[in-house]
């Protein structure tokens, strides 16, 4: 075999494409593709380093999992994934086969379900990047530009953005060049580039996270998040099993020691886990749009079921005391990073599902129901801007926008991580909590902060991990809904 230029390259043996119609053995198959693959290249990688540049340029492929279906059979119209919408071939590249295991089987038993047909599994035309089949891997790193005595990307295929992309999940993705059609909302390269970025802003692996993910932009809720995770640890039926903190920091005991990291990380991140990987991921985030949007667009390659953000905000209302808390159902987008790949006119509306999650968790939590609910909570639209200090603006300008939009509060995340659920097809929810009143006269001083830190975050956390244990009762088909679906979906969530 030769590339373009004519060069020789040198691959795995290539193995043909197998039928399977057990989604079990099918990913069996996808495991094997891909270790054989990511085996030869940090083998041939390992060799390059220590001996020099290789004869023949070095490939091996992501393993791809395709379907073919000709009938228009109608699927159950009360799901909202599962299916293709209509005859033809689709297809998927397929990495980390081990850590997508249980979801890649899901989605491939309910395709095989619906349209009674099996999947193929084989090797695709798509290269692994050296730099992702190395990845993780303690005893191999890549070295700087100009340690080698030779060119990495004349030897080995490297990432390559110009084919990384979100075209699918934006929808602006037509038919691959082999004319079949997206099977999944990323494609192999895409997950790779997030799941180096997920370790690089988090410092925890991707194996940790869990599929409910709260995001929060203060430290005291991570302080808060491990006193909980104690509690859960220490009762047995709790159905916690584990604690990991920064650097993959594991506390599997109430009163076991958790290091404490000689550097954060941009953007700390703790799981409080479970067996099945149905428990709580904490992320600060930290303040502004373009950490919520970054942390958003890598997390969602990890398919995860909801996300929230549990964070402090400004309350516009006069009637508003610091404390309340506040349930965004609607979002004045100001904060700009989403326009170019998701316009300001899309609505993004609230989700049934999450707004009865939350609200019944304040009820559980503050003890308080109904109408008394009001004293404490008011549901309404939640205002993202991308300037920490509007207020020092011509208040003309926005705060008649914010009063035309009948906005209570406003924050700078809360409108990101919701559009980029919306955009990538995951649940999600805002609460809030009122910290300070710039239009009335009570700002967030140092000594008011402090006394309101200590009463409300605790119980604010709580809320946010009682909403997500609510979801967790759901029934899959349920939480994700059809309202974040369009024409055109894949049929992988």
């Amino acid at each position: 075999m030769t590339d373009s230029t004519n060069q020789p390259i040198l691959t795995p043996q290539d193995p043909l494409s197998d039928h399977f119609t057990s989604a079990k053995a099918a990913v069996d198959r996808l495991e094997a593709l891909y270790f054989e693959a990511t085996q030869f290249l940090a083998a041939q990688f390992s060799a390059a380093v220590t001996q020099g540049r290789p004869e023949a340029r070095v490939r091996a492929f992501y393993p791809e999992i395709r379907l073919t279906t000709t009938s228009f059979t109608q699927s159950d119209s009360r799901f909202s994934f599962g299916y293709v919408a209509h005859p033809g071939t689709y297809s998927t590249t397929v990495t980390r086969p081990d850590l997508f295991r249980n979801y890649l089987i899901q989605q491939i038993e309910l395709l095989m379900k619906n349209h009674g047909v099996g999947v193929q599994i084989g090797p695709s035309d798509t290269p692994i990047p050296v730099h992702f089949a190395v990845a993780g891997n303690p005893g191999i790193s890549i070295p700087q530009e100009g340690v080698l005595n030779f060119s990495l990307r004349d030897v080995f295929d490297v990432p390559d953005l110009a084919t990384t992309n979100d075209d699918i999940v934006n929808g602006t993705h037509g038919i691959f060049a082999d004319g079949s059609r997206p099977l999944a909302p990323f494609s192999a390269q895409r997950v790779d580039y997030s799941l180096a970025r997920l370790s690089h802003y988090t410092a925890t692996d991707a194996e940790h996270f869990q599929n409910h993910v709260l995001f929060t932009n203060y430290q005291f809720y991570v302080e808060e998040f491990e006193a909980y995770a104690r509690t859960m640890l220490a009762d047995p039926d709790s159905g916690y099993s584990e604690f990991v903190g920064t650097g993959n920091a594991v506390l599997r005991s109430a009163d076991g020691e958790l290091p404490t990291p000689l550097k954060l990380p941009q953007m700390p991140t703790y799981h409080l886990k479970r067996a099945d990987g149905q428990g709580v991921t904490l992320v600060n985030i930290g303040v502004g749009p373009s950490n919520a949007k970054t942390a958003t667009d890598h997390i969602a390659v990890l398919r995860p079921h909801a996300w929230m953000m549990v964070g402090h905000c400004a309350g516009l209302r006069n009637s508003q005391s610091l404390g309340d808390f506040v349930l965004a159902h609607a979002y004045l987008r100001e904060d700009h990073v989403l326009d170019d790949d998701l316009p300001v006119w899309v609505p993004i509306p609230a989700l049934a599902e999450i707004q009865i999650a939350l609200e019944s968790a304040v009820a559980d939590v503050t003890q308080l129901q109904g109408f008394d609910l009001k004293r404490i909570m008011r549901t309404g639209t939640v205002a993202t801007i991308d300037n920490r200090n509007w207020e020092l603006r011509d208040h003309s300008g926005p705060v008649m926008r914010l009063s035309q939009s009948r906005a209570i509060a406003l924050d700078m995340e809360s409108a990101t991580i919701a559009a980029n659920g919306f955009r990538f097809r995951v649940p999600y929810g805002t609460l809030l909590c009122v910290s300070d009143k710039p239009l009335h006269g009570e700002l967030k001083l140092p000594g008011m902060a402090s006394d309101f830190y200590k009463t409300q975050v605790a119980r604010h956390l709580q809320i946010g991990i009682r909403a997500m244990e609510r979801l967790r009762e759901m029934p899959l088909e349920r939480i994700h809904s059809r309202k974040l679906r369009s024409f055109e979906e894949t049929a992988f969530l």
